[in-house]
This record gives C-alpha cells, structure tokens and sequence, in this order.
C-alpha cells in the first residue's frame, strides 16, 4: 500500500499536542527507562512497541471499562482501546526524536495503529495487544499486523498518515463516559 503524509512536513511527525502529550513528565520518564537499555532508535522503538502492546491491556480485553484517549493518561492508568494505545506509542516514540503517524484501518469499526519513520520510509505498527488470533509484531521488513484487512468484505487501509489523531476517533473517545457506551459509538468510517 503507498502510503500518503498527511503533510510534508516531518516535524509535524514530532509534535506534541494535547493528545501526544510526549513532554509530560510520565511520558518522559517512561521514554528515559525504555532508551536506557537500548543501543540505538531503532532498539528503542522495537522496545517502546512491546512495552506499549505488552504492559497496557487492550480495554475490551481486559474488561476495563475506563476510556483513556491522552498518552499520559494510557501510561498511568494501564489501559486504552487500539486509538488510545497507538496514542501513548506516538507519544513515546516522538519523545525520542522518531517521526510517528497515526493511521486506520476500517473493519465493522474503525482499528487504530502507529507508523514510524526509519530509513526514508513509513513502517505502519500495530500495539493493540496480542491474545490467541492476534500475534502483532515490530517490523519494518513487511507489516505484522493484529489484523489484515479484506477488500472482499469493504475493509480498507487508509493510506493517510495523520500527524494528529483524526477528530472523529478523538471525539468519540472524549464523549463515551465509559468503554460499553463507547463500543456503542465507535466510528465506521474516516
């Protein structure tokens, strides 16, 4: 899939905002203890991945029904849905200088994933949590996704890599006052 920069601007990539909060302090200190046992960037975003998709339990999983949409806020209470968790890794990796995209995938709802930038290309990431079925991996020869989509059922990829979460994913989150109201009103469609 050729996949499209929502801008051309790469610092973009690296923001902050209120969302991808990777100045505040637990964000910071996570990234600090992640980096220390790593030789380079591309060790720590392998280690950032697995700690993300590893530590944080996927929500519907887990049957937490609080809703996280902040990274920090993933990072100190333990949870969040796919768009939550591919927050928190977009947070961690641009912590360490590493250009992050936020991008979907549309199934029955919409399924929220990371790409990062190595080598002049994006490698699209999925931290949703693994579980039987699910065996999602760090990769940047070939993708190793939690789900692949199937065109023959209207699933797509969307190709655009958004600097920021797309507002129809970040207000659905900031609406549901828990995770049972907002598997009610998860988005279908960009």
């Amino acid at each position: 899939m050729q996949m499209i920069e929502e801008t051309a601007d790469l610092s973009a990539y690296l923001a902050a905002d209120e969302v991808i909060d990777h100045h505040h302090p637990l964000v910071r200190e996570t990234a600090a203890g992640l980096a220390a046992g790593v030789a380079d960037s591309y060790e720590y975003a392998r280690a950032a991945f697995e700690f993300v998709r590893d530590t944080i339990p996927h929500s519907q999983d887990s049957g937490d029904l609080r809703v996280t949409w902040r990274a920090s806020d993933v990072l100190e209470q333990g949870t969040g849905i796919c768009y939550a968790k591919a927050h928190a890794l977009a947070a961690l990796l641009r912590a360490e200088d590493i250009p992050t995209a936020l991008c979907y995938q549309k199934f029955e709802v919409l399924h929220g994933l990371v790409a990062v930038r190595f080598n002049g290309a994006w490698h699209r990431q999925d931290p949703r949590g693994n579980k039987p079925g699910v065996d999602a991996q760090f990769s940047l020869d070939g993708e190793r996704l939690a789900f692949a989509t199937d065109p023959e059922f209207n699933e797509l990829d969307y190709p655009v890599l958004y600097a920021a979460p797309h507002p129809v994913v970040l207000d659905v989150l900031k609406a549901a006052p828990d995770r049972p109201h907002l598997w009610r009103t998860l988005p279908t469609a960009l």
